[in-house]
């Protein structure tokens, strides 16, 4: 029987300096995908999942970051007084409970093994999650919560996997799989950025993990990789030399790349798009949009 998972690691040390010069004074995990805060989708999502306690590994610049989980008593009092009681339940969902968010400080960027490594004493013995809040998964069922349930009947670690051009094989973590049953794969290795002629496979790793205290103690271990960081990649393949089991998971859903320029643009018409509040508003404007662009040229 696999334990419980109830802890999740947000890595956002990140400078976010594609978004300059929006990011001079505001954290990239705050700023708006449509009226909520990129990092609103991710503890929605794990929240989702059954995931009680939130580990953020933070920098120095990210105090807005913390600010947005407080309470803001003068700011509900003003909701409650003037009868916007739907605003008050959404405001309601930004705060965390006393002891329920924790922050710890990455004072050098030396990678995404690196800042999980930093939250290593908060997490102890357990299995434990890791999310990227740049990536953002539109999904029916909540992306961590399809992985909590496949995880439940495999144990070991799981990674979130999707399909992907052989060209962008260079930019992923790819996986070499042993055995593919469909939703779930047995990984045998996992290749940071590899050349597209090297890619073992064209299924890549994305920003969600479940993983085992075994790759916090391989962490304590691994030197510097690709990129001069220490890579949570390599952690995890020293799990596999070690005899422990490693899944790749093809979550449904569609995946927001919320870290580039494009990916923020794309995500902020799909998800306004599925809004029945703005939805007709926003493909009339589109299609307007289209059609002018189109007789100028």
């Amino acid at each position: 029987m696999t334990r419980k998972v109830t802890k999740a690691v947000f890595p956002v040390a990140g400078l976010g300096t594609r978004f300059l010069p929006a990011t001079k004074s505001v954290p990239k995990e705050i700023m708006t995908l449509v009226d909520r805060p990129l990092v609103q989708y991710a503890i929605d999502e794990a929240r989702a999942a059954g995931i009680k306690e939130f580990i953020f590994v933070t920098s120095r610049g990210k105090s807005a970051l913390e600010d947005y989980f407080d309470h803001s008593p003068i700011l509900e009092q003003e909701l409650r007084k003037k009868g916007k009681t739907e605003l008050l339940e959404i405001l309601k969902t930004t705060n965390m409970d006393s002891g329920a968010i924790a922050y710890i400080r990455q004072h050098r960027a030396l990678g995404l093994g690196h800042a999980v490594w930093c939250a290593r004493r908060l997490i102890g013995d357990e299995p434990f999650v890791v999310m990227l809040p740049d990536d953002v998964i539109a999904a029916e069922k909540p992306c961590l919560q399809q992985m909590v349930e496949a995880y439940a009947e495999t144990g070991g670690n799981m990674v979130a996997a999707m399909e992907v051009p052989t060209e962008k094989a260079s930019s992923y973590g790819m996986l070499d799989v042993a055995e593919d049953m469909g939703a779930v794969v047995s990984v045998k290795g996992m290749v940071e950025k590899p050349p597209a002629a090297e890619t073992p496979s064209n299924l890549a790793v994305i920003g969600r993990y479940i993983l085992a205290p075994s790759v916090l103690k391989n962490l304590n271990k691994i030197k510097s990789g690709a990129g001069g960081e220490i890579q949570l990649t390599d952690a995890i393949a020293q799990d596999i030399e070690n005899g422990n089991p490693v899944y790749g998971y093809r979550f449904r859903g569609q995946r927001f790349d919320c870290g580039s320029k494009a990916g923020f643009l794309q995500a902020t018409v799909a998800f306004a798009l599925a809004r029945a509040d703005l939805r007709d508003d926003l493909s009339q404007y589109l299609v307007e949009l289209m059609q002018s662009r189109e007789a100028a040229e």
